[in-house]
């Protein structure tokens, strides 16, 4: 089956029951898993003359971070046993998820269920709401 299945990852708990379940569906499927995790970013936002500056150090070093406390962790949880790519990038959430699922021709994407207040969520949509609204591919939702 050609294709990768993509599952966008953090810390939290239902997005390492995410990778657990998409380790097993790329496993049973012999094909790739890519795991990506993003990083917020808008380049919109106003800043100083100043903090322009760090920006991009900042980034770099936030790129270091999820590579080390978000993607090292997930492959563990991958293990061996299924060919895997990790991803950390900057930008809009549900739009790089998807975007990178077509650079990456996947066929599905999975998320974990976020923990958002209700708030937040009814403001601004949550990520897994916004991505099946999307997606060019399946979303699953993992709890």
């Amino acid at each position: 089956m050609p294709g990768t299945v993509l599952v966008g990852v953090d810390n939290g708990d239902a997005s390492k029951r995410a990778v657990e379940f998409a380790r097993d569906r790329a496993k049973a499927l012999g094909v790739t898993l890519v795991l990506v995790h993003v990083i917020p970013w808008s380049p919109y936002s106003f800043s100083t003359p100043e903090e322009n500056e760090m920006r991009s150090a900042r980034r770099k070093s936030e790129l270091a971070a999820a590579e080390e406390q978000v993607l090292e962790p997930a492959r563990t949880i991958v293990g061996d046993e299924v060919e895997c790519v990790a991803i950390a990038r900057h930008g809009d959430r549900a739009e790089l998820l998807n975007a990178l699922a077509r650079e990456h021709d996947s066929f599905h994407i999975l998320v974990g269920r976020t923990g958002e207040s209700r708030m937040k969520t009814k403001l601004f949509g949550s990520v897994p709401g916004q991505l099946i609204q999307i997606a060019d591919v399946p979303v699953t939702v993992v709890p």
